[in-house]
């Protein structure tokens, strides 16, 4: 409500340097994310959270011998803005990227990415062929049906393809094994949007390992998967040795046959050919040494860093004990929270209620008085539980006479649900807000909910930092005054905001 958007826009604007945004959730930086889009209409702002619409890590519990496997289900359109990301900080400076802590986590080498762009000039000469080889080299696949996102058809002597990271195509037009024209073509309507003098098609996936690398890299696996089967025969692990045997053989053969293999990140570390408990390759490294860093709603999101690791870690650890995987799998890993300092060239926190890190660490703190929204601070009344439904009810229908809404956030999700049938049983257009439901659903929810669609939104802990719904005038907090991290001091003055 103070206009710290506004205010970070300005700096960046002010600073013309490639801007990194760290939010503590999807919904918050898709929110940042649309602000951006709207406050810099002509440069690449990007998005770049987690792909995961549902997300099951690998992991081993003993003392049931349960085994459980990855297991994902991939956004297409997340994995589609992410490519655009890096592709972005590859080709171009006036790039702002909104990300969340998936920032931190493996990423393919920005050096083996870049240095298999595909570059193609009009008038220049290339073999038609040796641009097809390349494309399925950096993960492209040949569909002569349909194009969509990754792939590319041939037809004679045209080629269309399309980036894994765009929502257009591009048609190359060959004369013998001169390029005659290149055009940027709609995928559904085929109608040529603009002519163009060069393309540059950035790989269809983050993880790139040129062949020479591969082959040191399958031999490195051997040598270490050697190795370990030794320690654990000699501890009498046979069960564990046979599986890790296995399993490891396994992926070898898939990525000497297709250079792919499922969990191909758990051997990042010998396909990068990185030392021994090295930090991973992250978006940060795709930035420049001069990138400015804004930490949005620090007091949540540097905890959050913080703790990324440590969660990774003990989940790994069993893995390696228990034969699922070899001890390189530990360097596929989160940065930790030092690693992720040495990154930082300049950095902004931004907060309501800044954490001890940040009060420390800062040169200066600088207070927001003026406020661009001209925003007021909302007047707080405090009531007592007994009738609180009642009460709530009434208010409610007093917001929906004047065509406002309301937020009302409780404890749990259970009475988050039963608020909320409870509310649509006397007649409120509700909708709960919890974790189960997804990012981009998430989003569609409070737009509903500033277009009318509902009048209340109930939630638990989704209605906090930097939700921008000005449609809202009566934020109910249920039981206010219990213990827990929701009603902390903070928690309350960010939830009133």
């Amino acid at each position: 409500g103070t206009g710290k958007t506004f205010c970070m826009a300005n700096i960046i604007q002010a600073a013309q340097r490639p801007t990194l945004i760290i939010a503590h959730n999807k919904t918050l930086a898709a929110q940042l994310f649309a602000e951006f889009k709207d406050f810099f209409p002509h440069n690449a702002v990007e998005y770049f959270v987690s792909y995961y619409d549902y997300y099951q890590p690998e992991a081993y519990i003993p003392r049931t011998d349960t085994y459980i496997e990855k297991d994902a289900q991939i956004n297409d359109e997340i994995d589609r803005l992410r490519l655009a990301a890096t592709s972005a900080l590859l080709s171009r400076r006036d790039v702002v990227i909104v990300a969340s802590v998936s920032c931190i986590f493996g990423l393919g080498s920005p050096e083996d990415y870049g240095r298999v762009v595909i570059s193609l000039s009009k008038g220049e000469v290339r073999r038609r062929d040796k641009v097809l080889r390349h494309l399925v080299d950096i993960h492209y696949e040949r569909n002569d049906f349909e194009l969509s996102r990754g792939k590319f058809r041939v037809r004679g002597d045209t080629l269309e393809v399309q980036p894994a990271y765009e929502e257009v195509a591009y048609r190359v037009e060959f004369w013998g094994d001169e390029i005659e024209r290149i055009a940027e073509v709609d995928t559904l309507t085929g109608e040529i949007l603009a002519e163009l003098p060069t393309i540059d098609i950035y790989p269809a996936k983050h993880f790139i390992t040129p062949e020479e690398k591969l082959v040191v890299a399958i031999e490195d696996i051997r040598k270490e998967l050697e190795e370990q089967l030794k320690i654990l025969k000699s501890n009498n692990k046979l069960l564990e040795a046979q599986r890790l045997e296995h399993r490891t053989n396994y992926d070898l053969e898939m990525l000497q046959e297709i250079g792919y293999c499922a969990g191909i990140e758990n051997y990042s570390r010998h396909l990068a050919q990185r030392p021994r408990g090295s930090a991973p390759w992250t978006l940060l490294d795709y930035f420049p040494d001069d990138f400015l860093l804004i930490i949005d709603e620090s007091h949540m999101t540097i905890p959050q860093l913080h703790g990324m690791y440590r969660g990774d870690r003990s989940r790994k650890n069993t893995l390696v004990e228990y034969g699922f995987r070899l001890p390189s799998a530990l360097d596929n890993r989160p940065l930790r929270f030092e690693e992720f300092e040495k990154y930082i060239y300049q950095v902004i926190y931004t907060s309501a209620t800044p954490g001890p890190y940040e009060m420390q660490r800062s040169e200066q703190v600088v207070d927001q008085i003026i406020r661009p929204t001209g925003l007021v601070d909302p007047e707080i009344v405090v009531k007592p539980t007994r009738g609180q439904i009642d009460d709530l009810v009434y208010q409610i229908n007093e917001r929906v006479k004047r065509g406002e809404r309301a937020l009302v956030t409780t404890l749990t999700k259970r009475m988050a649900e039963d608020l909320a049938d409870y509310l649509s049983d006397m007649g409120v257009k509700v909708h709960y807000l919890h974790s189960e439901i997804q990012t981009i659903e998430r989003v569609e929810i409070l737009r509903a909910l500033r277009g009318g669609v509902y009048d209340v939104v109930v939630g638990i802990n989704l209605l906090r930092e930097g939700l921008d719904l000005p449609e809202v005038s009566l934020v109910a907090i249920l039981d206010a005054d219990k213990e827990g991290f929701l009603r902390s001091e903070q928690a309350l003055i960010q939830t009133v905001g």
